[in-house]
Protein backbone atom coordinates (compact mmCIF):
# COMPACT_ATOMS: atom_id res chain seq x y z
CA UNK A 1 0.00 0.00 0.00
CA UNK A 2 1.32 3.45 -0.64
CA UNK A 3 0.45 6.72 1.27
CA UNK A 4 0.22 9.98 -0.30
CA UNK A 5 1.59 12.86 1.74
CA UNK A 6 -0.96 15.26 1.81
CA UNK A 7 0.57 19.51 2.09
CA UNK A 8 -1.24 22.32 2.82
CA UNK A 9 -1.18 25.28 0.42
CA UNK A 10 1.46 27.96 0.18
CA UNK A 11 0.81 31.29 1.54
CA UNK A 12 -0.26 33.38 -1.28
CA UNK A 13 2.06 36.28 -2.61
CA UNK A 14 -0.55 38.91 -1.53
CA UNK A 15 -0.76 37.35 2.04
CA UNK A 16 3.17 37.55 2.16
CA UNK A 17 3.03 40.85 0.66
CA UNK A 18 1.03 42.42 2.99
CA UNK A 19 3.00 40.95 6.24
CA UNK A 20 5.88 42.53 4.64
CA UNK A 21 4.18 45.83 4.21
CA UNK A 22 2.88 45.44 7.92
CA UNK A 23 6.54 44.52 9.64
CA UNK A 24 7.65 47.60 7.50
CA UNK A 25 5.29 50.43 8.66
CA UNK A 26 5.48 49.00 12.07
CA UNK A 27 9.18 49.34 11.82
CA UNK A 28 8.00 53.06 11.25
CA UNK A 29 5.44 53.92 14.01
CA UNK A 30 6.67 51.70 16.62
CA UNK A 31 10.23 54.01 16.48
CA UNK A 32 10.14 57.03 19.20
CA UNK A 33 10.68 59.45 16.91
CA UNK A 34 7.90 58.70 14.96
CA UNK A 35 5.38 59.04 17.93
CA UNK A 36 7.51 62.57 19.13
CA UNK A 37 7.33 63.82 15.24
CA UNK A 38 3.53 63.65 15.59
CA UNK A 39 3.07 64.94 18.73
CA UNK A 40 5.04 68.15 17.58
CA UNK A 41 3.25 68.31 14.45
CA UNK A 42 -0.01 68.33 16.67
CA UNK A 43 1.08 70.95 18.82
CA UNK A 44 2.41 73.30 16.16
CA UNK A 45 -1.25 72.58 14.38
CA UNK A 46 -2.57 74.25 17.85
CA UNK A 47 -0.34 77.02 17.55
CA UNK A 48 -1.49 78.11 14.48
CA UNK A 49 -4.82 77.82 14.77
CA UNK A 50 -4.36 80.86 17.72
CA UNK A 51 -1.80 82.20 15.25
CA UNK A 52 -4.96 82.68 12.74
CA UNK A 53 -7.32 84.24 15.65
CA UNK A 54 -4.88 87.52 15.27
CA UNK A 55 -6.49 89.13 12.16
CA UNK A 56 -3.66 91.79 11.38
CA UNK A 57 -1.17 88.54 11.33
CA UNK A 58 -3.57 86.19 9.56
CA UNK A 59 -3.92 88.72 7.30
CA UNK A 60 -0.42 89.44 6.57
CA UNK A 61 0.95 85.83 6.12
CA UNK A 62 -2.12 84.37 5.06
CA UNK A 63 -0.50 82.15 2.69
CA UNK A 64 2.46 81.18 4.57
CA UNK A 65 -0.52 80.02 7.88
CA UNK A 66 -2.00 78.28 4.27
CA UNK A 67 1.13 76.13 3.49
CA UNK A 68 1.82 75.57 7.06
CA UNK A 69 -1.62 74.32 7.53
CA UNK A 70 -1.65 71.78 4.19
CA UNK A 71 1.86 70.70 4.95
CA UNK A 72 -0.04 69.93 8.67
CA UNK A 73 -2.43 67.84 7.05
CA UNK A 74 0.00 65.99 4.77
CA UNK A 75 1.76 65.12 7.69
CA UNK A 76 -1.35 63.39 9.70
CA UNK A 77 -2.56 62.08 5.88
CA UNK A 78 1.31 59.69 6.15
CA UNK A 79 0.58 59.11 9.86
CA UNK A 80 -2.47 57.54 9.68
CA UNK A 81 -1.44 55.60 6.03
CA UNK A 82 1.18 53.99 8.04
CA UNK A 83 -0.91 53.14 10.89
CA UNK A 84 -3.62 51.61 8.55
CA UNK A 85 -0.19 49.93 6.90
CA UNK A 86 1.07 48.67 10.57
CA UNK A 87 -2.11 47.19 10.63
CA UNK A 88 -2.42 45.18 7.12
CA UNK A 89 -1.92 41.59 8.07
CA UNK A 90 -4.70 41.98 10.30
CA UNK A 91 -6.73 44.68 9.39
CA UNK A 92 -9.81 43.97 11.83
CA UNK A 93 -7.24 45.03 14.57
CA UNK A 94 -6.88 48.98 13.35
CA UNK A 95 -10.51 49.44 13.25
CA UNK A 96 -11.29 47.42 16.88
CA UNK A 97 -9.14 50.53 18.67
CA UNK A 98 -11.27 53.59 19.07
CA UNK A 99 -8.95 56.10 19.19
CA UNK A 100 -7.73 54.72 15.48
CA UNK A 101 -11.36 55.36 15.01
CA UNK A 102 -10.86 58.98 15.72
CA UNK A 103 -7.89 59.52 14.06
CA UNK A 104 -9.24 58.57 11.00
CA UNK A 105 -12.59 60.75 11.03
CA UNK A 106 -10.63 63.70 12.34
CA UNK A 107 -8.16 63.06 9.38
CA UNK A 108 -10.43 61.82 6.48
CA UNK A 109 -12.86 64.62 6.91
CA UNK A 110 -10.61 67.07 6.26
CA UNK A 111 -10.97 65.84 2.69
CA UNK A 112 -14.89 65.95 2.25
CA UNK A 113 -15.79 68.93 0.05
CA UNK A 114 -18.58 70.56 1.97
CA UNK A 115 -16.38 70.38 5.19
CA UNK A 116 -13.23 72.16 3.23
CA UNK A 117 -16.23 74.68 2.02
CA UNK A 118 -17.71 75.34 5.37
CA UNK A 119 -14.97 77.73 7.78
CA UNK A 120 -16.59 77.05 10.90
CA UNK A 121 -16.62 73.13 10.47
CA UNK A 122 -13.25 72.65 9.36
CA UNK A 123 -11.97 74.87 12.41
CA UNK A 124 -13.78 72.56 14.69
CA UNK A 125 -11.98 69.80 13.47
CA UNK A 126 -8.83 71.08 13.30
CA UNK A 127 -8.97 71.84 17.07
CA UNK A 128 -10.54 67.92 17.53
CA UNK A 129 -6.44 67.09 16.27
CA UNK A 130 -5.49 68.85 19.64
CA UNK A 131 -7.12 66.11 21.09
CA UNK A 132 -4.99 63.47 19.14
CA UNK A 133 -2.29 64.22 21.79
CA UNK A 134 -3.93 62.00 24.55
CA UNK A 135 -2.59 58.83 22.14
CA UNK A 136 1.20 60.62 23.05
CA UNK A 137 0.47 61.29 26.37
CA UNK A 138 -0.62 58.10 28.88
CA UNK A 139 -1.46 60.43 32.39
CA UNK A 140 -4.21 62.16 29.36
CA UNK A 141 -5.50 59.23 27.60
CA UNK A 142 -6.73 57.93 31.65
CA UNK A 143 -8.52 60.86 32.10
CA UNK A 144 -10.65 61.22 28.67
CA UNK A 145 -11.50 57.44 29.36
CA UNK A 146 -12.25 58.33 32.72
CA UNK A 147 -14.88 60.96 31.86
CA UNK A 148 -16.13 58.68 29.13
CA UNK A 149 -16.86 56.08 31.81
CA UNK A 150 -18.31 58.46 34.49
CA UNK A 151 -21.09 59.90 32.04
CA UNK A 152 -24.27 57.58 32.88
CA UNK A 153 -23.09 58.28 36.99
CA UNK A 154 -23.04 61.66 35.66
CA UNK A 155 -26.12 61.74 34.72
CA UNK A 156 -28.27 60.03 37.14
CA UNK A 157 -26.14 62.75 39.73
CA UNK A 158 -27.55 65.73 37.48
CA UNK A 159 -31.39 64.32 37.97
CA UNK A 160 -30.93 63.47 41.89
CA UNK A 161 -29.43 66.90 41.48
CA UNK A 162 -31.70 68.48 39.65
CA UNK A 163 -35.04 67.12 41.84
CA UNK A 164 -33.35 68.19 44.82
CA UNK A 165 -33.00 71.88 43.64
CA UNK A 166 -36.48 71.69 42.47
CA UNK A 167 -37.93 70.58 45.86
CA UNK A 168 -36.29 73.09 47.22
CA UNK A 169 -37.21 75.81 45.57
CA UNK A 170 -40.46 75.23 45.20
CA UNK A 171 -40.14 75.21 49.26
CA UNK A 172 -38.22 78.76 48.83
CA UNK A 173 -40.90 80.06 46.58
CA UNK A 174 -43.74 79.28 49.45
CA UNK A 175 -41.48 80.47 52.54
CA UNK A 176 -40.07 83.77 50.84
CA UNK A 177 -41.94 84.78 47.58
CA UNK A 178 -43.49 87.41 49.02
CA UNK A 179 -40.15 88.59 51.19
CA UNK A 180 -37.91 88.30 48.59
CA UNK A 181 -39.35 88.40 45.02
CA UNK A 182 -36.02 89.55 44.14
CA UNK A 183 -34.82 85.57 44.52
CA UNK A 184 -37.71 83.23 45.27
CA UNK A 185 -40.42 85.58 43.35
CA UNK A 186 -40.61 82.12 40.88
CA UNK A 187 -39.66 78.73 40.66
CA UNK A 188 -37.49 79.82 38.00
CA UNK A 189 -35.58 82.68 39.97
CA UNK A 190 -35.47 80.20 43.03
CA UNK A 191 -33.90 77.70 41.30
CA UNK A 192 -30.91 80.23 39.98
CA UNK A 193 -30.57 80.80 43.05
CA UNK A 194 -30.10 77.79 45.29
CA UNK A 195 -27.88 76.57 42.21
CA UNK A 196 -25.50 79.24 42.89
CA UNK A 197 -25.71 78.84 46.57
CA UNK A 198 -24.43 75.20 45.63
CA UNK A 199 -20.87 76.33 45.40
CA UNK A 200 -21.60 77.95 48.99
CA UNK A 201 -20.60 81.82 47.05
CA UNK A 202 -23.25 83.79 49.01
CA UNK A 203 -24.59 81.78 51.71
CA UNK A 204 -23.50 84.27 54.55
CA UNK A 205 -25.58 86.74 52.43
CA UNK A 206 -28.77 84.72 51.68
CA UNK A 207 -28.65 83.37 55.54
CA UNK A 208 -28.99 86.89 56.81
CA UNK A 209 -31.42 87.76 54.56
CA UNK A 210 -33.42 84.78 55.71
CA UNK A 211 -32.96 85.45 58.86
CA UNK A 212 -34.79 88.77 58.65
CA UNK A 213 -37.78 86.77 57.49
CA UNK A 214 -37.70 84.06 59.27
CA UNK A 215 -35.49 82.42 61.75
CA UNK A 216 -36.65 78.90 60.72
CA UNK A 217 -34.72 79.97 57.24
CA UNK A 218 -31.45 78.64 59.19
CA UNK A 219 -33.19 74.98 58.74
CA UNK A 220 -33.94 75.94 54.99
CA UNK A 221 -30.28 77.14 54.01
CA UNK A 222 -28.42 74.62 56.85
CA UNK A 223 -30.33 71.63 55.32
CA UNK A 224 -29.61 72.59 51.40
CA UNK A 225 -25.76 73.37 51.87
CA UNK A 226 -25.51 69.38 53.97
CA UNK A 227 -27.11 67.40 51.17
CA UNK A 228 -26.55 69.59 47.86
CA UNK A 229 -23.00 70.95 48.70
CA UNK A 230 -21.53 67.94 50.63
CA UNK A 231 -23.11 64.72 49.92
CA UNK A 232 -24.12 65.24 46.44
CA UNK A 233 -20.54 66.92 45.60
CA UNK A 234 -19.07 63.84 47.54
CA UNK A 235 -20.96 61.61 45.54
CA UNK A 236 -20.05 62.66 42.33
CA UNK A 237 -16.36 62.57 43.52
CA UNK A 238 -16.91 59.53 44.21
CA UNK A 239 -18.27 58.36 40.76
CA UNK A 240 -15.44 60.07 39.36
CA UNK A 241 -13.01 57.98 41.13
CA UNK A 242 -14.15 55.35 40.76
CA UNK A 243 -14.43 55.79 37.01
CA UNK A 244 -10.70 56.81 37.01
CA UNK A 245 -9.80 53.18 39.10
CA UNK A 246 -11.45 51.65 35.85
CA UNK A 247 -9.84 53.64 33.52
CA UNK A 248 -6.51 52.77 34.86
CA UNK A 249 -7.28 48.93 34.74
CA UNK A 250 -8.59 49.01 31.39
CA UNK A 251 -5.12 51.08 30.31
CA UNK A 252 -2.89 48.27 32.38
CA UNK A 253 -4.65 46.11 30.34
CA UNK A 254 -4.31 47.09 27.21
CA UNK A 255 -0.36 48.12 27.94
CA UNK A 256 -0.21 44.09 29.00
CA UNK A 257 -1.46 42.62 25.38
CA UNK A 258 1.11 43.92 23.43
CA UNK A 259 3.50 42.60 25.90
CA UNK A 260 2.16 39.58 24.92
CA UNK A 261 2.21 39.75 20.96
CA UNK A 262 4.61 37.93 18.82
CA UNK A 263 7.24 39.88 17.10
CA UNK A 264 4.94 40.66 14.28
CA UNK A 265 2.56 41.88 16.97
CA UNK A 266 0.67 38.87 16.36
CA UNK A 267 -1.12 36.75 19.28
CA UNK A 268 -0.42 33.04 20.08
CA UNK A 269 -2.50 31.23 17.84
CA UNK A 270 -1.58 33.73 14.62
CA UNK A 271 2.07 32.75 15.69
CA UNK A 272 1.69 28.80 16.06
CA UNK A 273 -0.30 29.05 12.38
CA UNK A 274 2.68 30.78 10.92
CA UNK A 275 4.97 28.15 12.48
CA UNK A 276 2.73 25.24 10.83
CA UNK A 277 2.97 26.88 7.64
CA UNK A 278 6.28 26.84 7.71
CA UNK A 279 6.56 23.62 8.61
CA UNK A 280 4.47 22.40 5.71
CA UNK A 281 6.70 24.41 3.10
CA UNK A 282 9.81 23.05 4.37
CA UNK A 283 8.04 19.64 4.31
CA UNK A 284 7.16 20.09 0.62
CA UNK A 285 10.54 20.77 -0.52
CA UNK A 286 12.20 18.37 1.09
CA UNK A 287 13.48 15.48 -1.76
CA UNK A 288 11.26 12.14 -1.86
CA UNK A 289 13.76 9.49 -1.32
CA UNK A 290 13.31 6.76 -3.75
CA UNK A 291 12.43 6.81 -7.66
CA UNK A 292 8.53 6.40 -7.49
CA UNK A 293 5.96 8.98 -8.23
CA UNK A 294 6.25 12.50 -6.71
CA UNK A 295 4.24 12.48 -3.38
CA UNK A 296 4.28 8.62 -3.33
CA UNK A 297 6.86 6.89 -0.11
CA UNK A 298 7.94 3.51 -1.07
CA UNK A 299 6.97 0.70 0.99
CA UNK A 300 9.93 -0.51 3.04
CA UNK A 301 10.78 -4.44 2.26
CA UNK A 302 10.53 -7.09 4.87
CA UNK A 303 14.07 -7.93 6.80
CA UNK A 304 13.20 -11.48 5.46
CA UNK A 305 13.23 -11.48 1.68
CA UNK A 306 16.35 -9.52 1.59
CA UNK A 307 18.21 -12.91 3.48
CA UNK A 308 15.96 -15.05 1.76
CA UNK A 309 17.10 -13.41 -1.65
Amino acid sequence: MTSATTTNPKPKPAGRGRMKLAARCRLVTEAPAFGIAVFCAILFNAALMGLETYSGLAGQYRLVLGAAENCCLALFTVEILLRIGAQADQPKAFFRDPWNLFDLAVVASAFLPFVRENTTILRLLRLARVLRTARFLPHLRILLIAVGRSLPGTASFLFVGALVVYVYAMIGWVCFAEADPEHYGSVGRAGLTLFLLTTLDGLTDAVRAGLQISRLSIVFYASYALLASFVLVNVLIGVVLNSLDEAREIEEENNRVPAQAGPEGTDLKERIATARRALDEIEASLPVPGAGAVGVRPEREPAGSRSGA
